[in-house]
């Protein structure tokens, strides 16, 4: 009885040394990649280059935010009820399997080809043209798998006996998933929402074929532009200059910063929301 004691011990303390070392590999990893890219820039990172819209990437930065913005606004009340339909309301049903078929086939798909159905349906037969829309509408119909089964697991970890002692006090089914379930699934929530960001940020050749190269300040969300991330591609593709890698290095800096004061915006907004509902 001892011995098999000492094996399970032993086997835990291996189990835990070998998720240390791999957590350690994935911090130095990043924190590698992050140093690596900050000193690569050769000091192009500095105010003008952020804010100057003729020779700095003021306008690739907007675009990249009215991307980020509208993409997660259309996307992110859609995915929502969407989950919210598959795991509170449907019941396994053949049109509920179609459904979730369909979710894991869209998760599938190439960007490039989310990039040609955007440039056929939103720039040509709606008109709207290579346009930071045409790219939204674009990106967030290929951000919705993540959105969906992301909070669809996180509804799913909620335990049954919060729905049941709501219910118990009279409140209706909607009345307990809007003021039960969701907040106790709101970091799951905010964990699509930050797997969905980063998505877009990254995204390439959907933005190319939707949103265009344009190196323009745009004012409103049916013009063109160009996003960090194309910007990034276009120095590192077209760099004839030896400070073209320099500037490059201090966009991809850029586009880090951006991600990370993304992410701690929308855990700072969903903290206080969760606040206020407590308070309710």
């Amino acid at each position: 009885m001892n011995l098999r004691l000492g094996k399970r011990k032993f086997f835990d303390s291996l189990m835990y040394g070998v998720m240390a070392v791999a957590l350690g590999v994935v911090i130095v990893a990043l924190l590698f990649i992050i140093v690596y890219i900050f000193r690569s820039q050769a000091g192009f990172l500095n105010l003008s280059f952020l804010t100057n819209a003729q020779t700095g990437i003021l306008p690739m930065i907007v675009t990249t935010l009215y991307i980020v913005i509208v993409s997660i606004a259309i996307a992110l009340p859609v995915g929502l009820a969407t989950a919210i339909f598959l795991n509170e309301y449907s019941r396994n049903s053949s049109l509920i399997r179609i459904l979730r078929l369909a979710i894991e086939t869209l998760a599938g798909i190439p960007s490039i080809v989310y990039g040609l159905f955007g440039l056929l349906v939103f720039c040509r037969v709606l008109g709207f043209g290579q346009s930071i829309i045409a790219g939204s509408l674009t990106l967030s119909i290929m951000i919705l798998p993540v959105i969906i089964r992301t909070t669809e697991e996180s509804l799913k970890s909620i335990p049954d006996s919060f729905r049941e002692g709501s219910l118990a006090l009279g409140a209706t089914k909607f009345q307990t998933t809007v003021h039960v379930v969701l907040p106790s699934a709101l970091p799951g929530i905010l964990t699509s929402v930050i797997l969905a960001i980063g998505r877009v940020v990254g995204e390439s050749a959907p933005v190319l074929l939707t949103v265009g190269l344009t190196k323009n300040m745009p004012h409103t969300i049916f013009e063109s532009g160009r996003t960090l991330t194309i910007h990034l591609y276009y120095l590192t593709n077209e760099a004839v200059r030896p400070e073209d890698f320099g500037i490059a290095f201090a966009t991809a800096s850029v586009l880090v910063i951006l991600v990370v004061i993304i992410n701690t915006a929308t855990k700072i907004l969903t903290a206080n929301f969760r606040k206020k509902l407590g308070d309710i």
